[in-house]
C-alpha cells in the first residue's frame, strides 16, 4: 500500500525493522544513541553545543506545541504573562488557538485565508498595534491546505519588535531551511518523528536556546508538558536519560531514519525530493480534470489539495476507497472551509510514486462514474 497522507508517512523497511527490537530505555548501553539523536537535530536546526537543547516529548505533534507555548509563556493570572499572534491561515494554527486558550494563554487572532501564507508587514502591522504581544506562534508548514509562511522574513519582523516566537514545524522540519543561529528570537521549533525526517510515530521535538528555558521555569503548570523539567532532568541524570516511559523503539527507529536522512544529503536534498513530487501532483491533477486548491505560486510542497468534483456521484470515502482498491491510501476528510482532498508528497516516495498515484486517481475517478473535463 503506498502511504500518502502527511504523516506518518511512508517509510523504508530498515525504518519499520527497526521497530522490531525490546529496549529497556534506562539501559545504560542505549544513552549513547538518545544523546546521539539529540544531538544530530539540534545541529540540522542550526542550534550550537552549550546553547541550544533538543527536548524530546512522548505524544503527538499537538503535544510538543502545547508544551511549548506553555513554557514560554506564562499563563494570563501569572507574572510576565504576554500574549501570543497567531496567523489564523490553516486547521494548524486554529489548533495553536484552542492549545494556547485551554492553557489559559492570551492568543490574538491575526485573521487571514488559508489560500495564502501571511505576509510579514501583516505581522508587523499587529505587533505594532499591540505592545502586550510577547510571541508571534507560526505554522511553517500549514498540513490543512498546503500553504508554506516565510518563517525568517516573518521572524526578522518579530526581531525588529523585540517580540518571540514559537515555531509549528511539524511538517517542515527536515524539507524547509531552518537555521536558529539567524533566527535567535526564536524559543523553539518543534516537530515530530513521523514527517520529513520519515520515521514513525510517538515523538515530539523542541530545540531551544538555553538561557530560554532557564528563565522559564515554574511557568508550564503542568509537569507532563515543561519543557524545563525535561532540560533539568537532563542536566541532573543525563542526556541519555529519560523522565517516563518513552515510545523507545520508535526512538530507535528514528534514529536509523536520521541516520538515512544525513547519508542522503539532509535536508537540500529532502526539499527537491518533496518539490518534484508536489509539482508532478499539482500538474498531473489538473490533467485529470480536478482544481488545486492553491494557486502555484502558494504550493508548498508538503502536501498538495485539490477540490472535490462538483459532480454528482463523487462521495469523498467512496473516492478513498476505490483508491485504497489501487494500492493508494489518501485521507478520508478535510480541513479546509470548501470541500477538498488531499495527497500527501512526504515520506519515502518518489515521482514514480506520484505518477502511479496518478493513475489510480484517474481509475478510481472512473470507477465512480465521475467524467471530468480534461485541463486545456
Amino acid at each position: 500500500m503506498l502511504l500518502l497522507i502527511p504523516g506518518p508517512v511512508q517509510t523504508r523497511p530498515e525504518v519499520r525493522a527497526a521497530m522490531a527490537v525490546d529496549i529497556a530505555p534506562w539501559d545504560r548501553d542505549f544513552f549513547p544513541e538518545y544523546i546521539a539523536i539529540r544531538e544530530k537535530l539540534r545541529d540540522i536546526a542550526g542550534g550550537v553545543a552549550g546553547q541550544h537543547a533538543c527536548l524530546p516529548l512522548q505524544g503527538a505533534g499537538h503535544f510538543i506545541t502545547e508544551a511549548a507555548i506553555r513554557t514560554f509563556i506564562p499563563a494570563q493570572d501569572r507574572p510576565g504573562a504576554g500574549k501570543l499572534l497567531i496567523p489564523m491561515n490553516g486547521a494548524y494554527a486554529e489548533r495553536m488557538a484552542r492549545l494556547a486558550r485551554e492553557a489559559g494563554r492570551a492568543i490574538v487572532a491575526l485573521p487571514c485565508t488559508d489560500k495564502r501564507s501571511i505576509a510579514p508587514a501583516e505581522i508587523g502591522a499587529a505587533l505594532a498595534a499591540d505592545p502586550a504581544i510577547s510571541h508571534v506562534g507560526i505554522v511553517y508548514s500549514e498540513t490543512g491546505s498546503g500553504i508554506v509562511n516565510d518563517v525568517p522574513a516573518i521572524g526578522a519582523v518579530a526581531r525588529e519588535h523585540g517580540r518571540r516566537m514559537i515555531v509549528d514545524a511539524v511538517s517542515a522540519f527536515g524539507a524547509l531551511p531552518f537555521d536558529l543561529k539567524a533566527q535567535p528570537e526564536v524559543d523553539a521549533v518543534v516537530f515530530t518523528s513521523n514527517k520529513c525526517i520519515e520515521g514513525l510515530p510517538g515523538l515530539g521535538f523542541a530545540i531551544c536556546p538555553i538561557g530560554r528555558v532557564e528563565a522559564s521555569r515554574g511557568n508550564a503548570q503542568s509537569w507532563s508538558f515543561d519543557l524545563a523539567d525535561v532540560f533539568d532532568t537532563a542536566q541532573r541524570t543525563s542526556w541519555g536519560s529519560f523522565r517516563f516511559t518513552p515510545p523507545v523503539q520508535a526512538l530507535h527507529a528514528f534514529g536509523i531514519a536520521l541516520d538515512i536522512f544525513l547519508v542522503e544529503g539532509g535536508q537540500p536534498v529532502r526539499l527537491a525530493r518533496y518539490r518534484e513530487n508536489a509539482r508532478i501532483l499539482h500538474e498531473g491533477g489538473q490533467a485529470l480534470g480536478l482544481k488545486p486548491y492553491l494557486d502555484r505560486e502558494q504550493q508548498g510542497p508538503v502536501i498538495v489539495l485539490f477540490h472535490q468534483p462538483d459532480h454528482p456521484a463523487f462521495e469523498l470515502q467512496r473516492f478513498v476507497d476505490a483508491l485504497k482498491r489501487r494500492g493508494v491510501l489518501i485521507s478520508n476528510f478535510h480541513n479546509t472551509a470548501e470541500p477538498t482532498f488531499r495527497v500527501g508528497c512526504i515520506g519515502h516516495v518518489g515521482p514514480d510514486e506520484i505518477r502511479f498515484a496518478l493513475g489510480a486517481m484517474r481509475g478510481a475517478l472512473e470507477e465512480l462514474g465521475v467524467r471530468l473535463r480534461e485541463a486545456a
